[in-house]
């Protein structure tokens, strides 16, 4: 139980660490200090600063489900579920308490020229979560609330919107980000041939 704590509290402030500053923040010298653990002492829960890495990618994912995916699951099929997918991802790392930004944001960028297994990690995570936009926008078309031909056009523009909106509310701190992302989502569905009384 004690072994359990430890790692639990090295996630939560490796979370953190990466939220605020990337991939490049994480670092077991700095988990270490945070932690009161000794490197060796780090290392034996964690054998490398990758695997460290691809566990705050897993822990990620998990926070992502509980404070995304599971609570958007429980709308009516397809376009309100939408919507309340994607409206729950804009700015979910600070609802589930994260000090910073969406990790898997960050990596995005940090790791685009980088290769490696943390990298291939990223890109799966990513791939799934387009994938799963992708089920619901389809779902949405196919009962009649979206009327589309492109449906991964609408997924890339999703996409586009909430990494502007990540952009827009973490670097530049603009007060306006959720409203602009609200507005773009909005007028994205319109096009794509939602009812304006749905929306």
């Amino acid at each position: 139980m004690k072994a359990e704590a430890t790692r639990t509290r090295v996630i939560e402030e490796g979370l953190n660490a990466l939220s605020q500053g990337g991939l490049a923040a994480v670092t077991i010298g700095r988990l270490a200090e945070a932690t009161g653990l000794s490197k060796s002492g780090l290392f034996a829960h964690f054998r490398s600063r990758e695997a460290l890495e691809l566990a705050l990618l897993e822990e990620t994912v998990q926070l992502a489900n509980h404070h995304v995916v599971e609570p958007a699951m429980r709308n009516p099929a397809g376009l309100a579920r939408l919507m309340a997918l994607v409206g729950l991802w804009f700015g979910w790392s600070a609802r589930a308490g994260l000090r910073g930004g969406c990790p898997i944001a960050a990596a995005l960028f940090e790791l685009d020229d980088v290769a490696g297994p943390v990298r291939d990690r990223v890109v799966a995570l990513e791939t799934t979560w387009r994938a799963l936009l992708r089920t619901h926008v389809q779902q949405a078309v196919d009962l009649g609330h979206l009327h589309v031909q492109d449906v991964d056009q609408v997924v890339w523009e999703l996409c586009g919107i909430y990494l502007a909106h990540h952009s827009s509310m973490r670097f530049h701190r603009d007060p306006e980000a959720d409203r602009r992302a609200q507005n773009a989502l909005v007028a994205l569905l319109r096009r794509s041939g939602a009812d304006p009384a749905n929306l």
